[in-house]
């Protein structure tokens, strides 16, 4: 697992102090995947029950961010992509004990951040409930959705599903 260029300490607009003791890091040192796994497939809506064997696959294929408060772990984000015309951000997730603090905002700032330093001028997500927070970074609703095709398989897919829209 390479992190996302290296495996470098984060500084300037990649990451460096945000506020109230709070540093973003692309360094894969300060990635901690058993508390990844345990907020991914615990409690996050769209990943409940995945495998650590997956996350680990998943985040060794993927750049990511850490966000860290007293050298512990607080909130996490990846991206997948061929790192020249596309991006999918995924698995963003900030601790219970640490939202409200502008985390979630900051991680889809650099999300566009990353895509900007490597060129790549597409990036979509997928939210059920975030979408004031993803808006903020500039992400919009689907163009033309009806052109969109998928297969899930995920065993979650019903319940992600059946949550309300947020209109």
């Amino acid at each position: 697992m390479d992190g996302t260029d290296g495996a470098v300490e984060a500084d300037g607009p990649v990451g460096g102090e945000l506020h109230d003791g709070y540093r973003l890091t692309e360094d894969v040192a300060h990635l901690d995947l058993d508390r990844v796994h345990d907020w991914l497939s615990n409690d996050a809506y769209w990943s409940l029950g995945r495998e650590r064997d997956v996350v680990e696959r998943a985040f060794a294929g993927s750049a990511f961010v850490v966000v860290l408060r007293d050298g512990e772990q607080v909130a996490v984000a990846r991206i997948i992509s061929d790192r020249a015309t596309f991006a999918w951000l995924c698995d963003v997730y900030v601790d219970p004990a640490h939202r409200g603090h502008g985390l979630g905002r900051r991680l889809a700032a650099w999300a566009v951040e990353w895509a900007e330093r490597h060129g790549v001028q597409r990036v979509v997500l997928a939210t059920r409930d975030a979408h004031g927070v993803y808006a903020t970074a500039g992400f919009a609703p689907l163009e033309g959705p009806d052109r969109y095709m998928e297969i899930d398989r995920r065993p979650q897919r019903a319940a992600v599903l059946a949550w309300p829209s947020h209109r």
